[in-house]
C-alpha cells in the first residue's frame, strides 16, 4: 500500500516523496491510521523499522496549517533529537509548519531566538526543555500531540521524573504516543499514567534483538581485547563499523590505538563538543570515517544506514544494553553483524544476555590468532578459517575490507 492510501493530507504525501520513501514499512503501515484517527498509542519496534516516520507523517497531517506550539515530540539525547528535527522538517517541507529543537550542551541564544518566531512543533531533550520552560521561553498549555520516543531509554538515563514534570504541564485532552524499543514494568506504568486506552503496536518480538542480526562471541584474556579487535577488523569485510566501549576514556584509547593503525576512525562521547560530535557523525555518514568509537548514551542518536558491524569491545552491564547496542546494524531488514569481545570477567553479563534476548550466543575463535590461555578458550568455540562465511552474511575471510 502506497503512502498516498493512509489518509495522509497531499502536501505529507509528497513531502515523503520528496524524501525518497515510496513503500511504508510495517510499523508506519499499522501506526499512521490509529494516529490520524486521533488514538493514544504504544509502538513497540526495532532501530531501523521506520518509526520516526510513522509518527511523524500523521503528526504533520493533524495540525495541517501554522498556529501555536501544539505537538512536542521528548528524545532522551540531543542527537535523536537533532536528527528526528531534521527528519520532521524533510516531511513538512511542502506545508508551512515550523519545527524546533531543543537540546543542552549549546547556548540559549539561536535556541531563544526560533522559539520566538514561534514554532507548531518542538522536538526536546527533558532537560533542556523544563529550563526553557523555566525561563519562560515556552508552555505547553496548547499541546494536542505528545510523543515519547525511545522511552526506555529515558528511562536507562534517569530521564523518567522530568519527563513526568512535563507530561503533568500538558493538557490532560491530548493524544499521547509511547515509542520503546523494550518494554520493561517501569514503561508499562508510565504508559498507564499517560496514555488512555492506548492501540499496542509492536514489530517483532519484545526484548528480541533483530532477526537479520548475526551474533558472534570472541573470547580472549583481557590483555589481548585491542588486540583482537585489530585482527577482527583486518579479517572482517566491512562497510562501516560502530564500536561499543563502557567508558570514554576506555573509547578515546581505542580510537586513538585503531588510528596508529592506519583506520578513519571518529569518536562519540559526552565529553566531546556539540561541534565536534556533529563532526564525526556526519563523516561517518558520508563514509569519511570507516569506524565510530562510541559510548552508549552518545550512541543513541546514530542512524547510518550502511553499518554493517557492531562490535561490542566491552560487555555492556545491562542485557537491555546489548539490543541497543546491536539494533544500530541490520536495520530495516538489511543484514548486520554483531561480534562481543568477552573476557573472563564478562562471564554474568554474558548469561544476562543470552537470558534475555532468549537465546545462545555463537562462541568463535580466530584461527591462527596467537591467544594468551584463559579458561574461557576451554569452552571448544568454533574456529573461523579464512574464507569462511557466516550464513547469507559477509566474508569473514582474510580478503580486504570494503572502503
Amino acid at each position: 500500500m502506497p503512502f498516498s492510501k493512509l489518509g495522509l493530507a497531499p502536501k505529507v504525501v509528497d513531502g515523503v516523496r520528496a524524501a525518497g520513501y515510496t513503500v511504508p514499512t510495517p510499523i508506519q503501515l499499522r501506526a499512521i491510521p490509529v494516529i490520524l484517527e486521533g488514538r493514544d498509542l504504544i509502538g513497540s519496534a526495532q532501530t531501523g523499522t521506520g518509526k520516526t516516520a510513522a509518527f511523524a507523517l500523521p503528526i504533520i497531517s493533524r495540525l495541517g496549517q501554522r498556529g501555536a506550539l501544539r505537538a512536542l515530540v521528548l528524545e532522551p539525547t540531543r542527537e535523536l533529537a537533532a536528527q528526528v528535527e531534521t527528519a520532521i522538517r524533510d516531511y513538512a517541507r511542502f506545508t508551512n509548519l515550523r519545527t524546533v529543537v531543543l537540546f543542552g550542551g549549546t547556548g540559549y541564544g539561536r535556541q531563544d531566538q526560533v522559539l520566538r518566531q514561534g514554532a507548531d512543533i518542538v522536538v526536546a531533550t527533558p532537560g533542556r526543555l523544563l529550563d526553557q520552560i523555566q525561563r519562560g521561553m515556552l508552555r505547553l498549555s496548547q499541546i494536542e500531540i505528545l510523543v515519547l520516543d525511545e522511552a526506555d531509554r529515558m528511562l536507562d538515563m534517569g530521564f523518567l521524573p522530568d519527563v513526568r514534570r512535563l507530561v503533568e504541564r500538558c493538557p490532560r485532552a491530548r493524544q499521547t504516543m509511547l515509542f520503546s524499543a523494550t518494554i520493561p514494568p517501569e514503561i508499562e506504568q508510565l504508559c498507564n499514567w499517560a496514555l488512555r486506552n492506548p492501540e499496542t503496536i509492536e514489530i517483532g518480538q519484545r526484548r528480541s534483538p533483530a532477526e537479520t542480526v548475526t551474533h558472534a562471541l570472541y573470547a580472549v584474556d583481557i590483555g589481548q581485547k585491542q588486540e583482537l579487535l585489530e585482527e577482527l577488523l583486518r579479517r572482517t569485510d566491512y562497510d562501516q563499523v560502530l564500536i561499543f566501549c563502557r567508558t570514554k576514556h576506555g573509547a578515546d584509547r581505542v580510537a586513538r590505538k585503531l588510528n596508529q593503525e592506519g583506520h578513519a576512525v571518529a569518536v562519540l562521547h559526552s565529553n566531546r563538543t556539540q561541534s565536534e560530535r556533529e563532526r564525526a557523525l556526519n563523516g561517518f555518514r558520508d563514509g569519511r570515517y570507516e569506524v565510530m568509537v562510541a559510548t552508549d548514551i552518545a550512541a543513541r542518536g546514530i542512524d547510518v544506514e550502511q553499518i554493517s558491524h557492531v562490535i561490542n569491545f566491552d560487555v555492556p552491564h545491562h542485557p537491555e544494553d546489548y539490543v541497543h547496542r546491536i539494533g544500530r546494524t541490520g536495520r530495516a531488514q538489511s543484514v548486520g553483524d554483531a561480534f562481543t569481545i568477552m573476557t573472563g570477567e564478562d562471564v554474568q553479563e554474558i548469561a544476562a544476555i543470552e537470558r534475555f534476548i532468549g537465546q545462545k550466543i555463537p562462541r568463535v575463535k580466530i584461527a591462527g590468532f596467537n591467544y594468551a590461555y584463559t579458561r574461557l578458550l576451554d569452552s571448544n568455540p568454533k574456529p573461523i578459517f579464512g574464507g569462511g562465511r557466516s550464513p547469507g552474511k559477509r566474508s569473514f575471510g582474510y580478503g580486504r575490507r570494503r572502503r
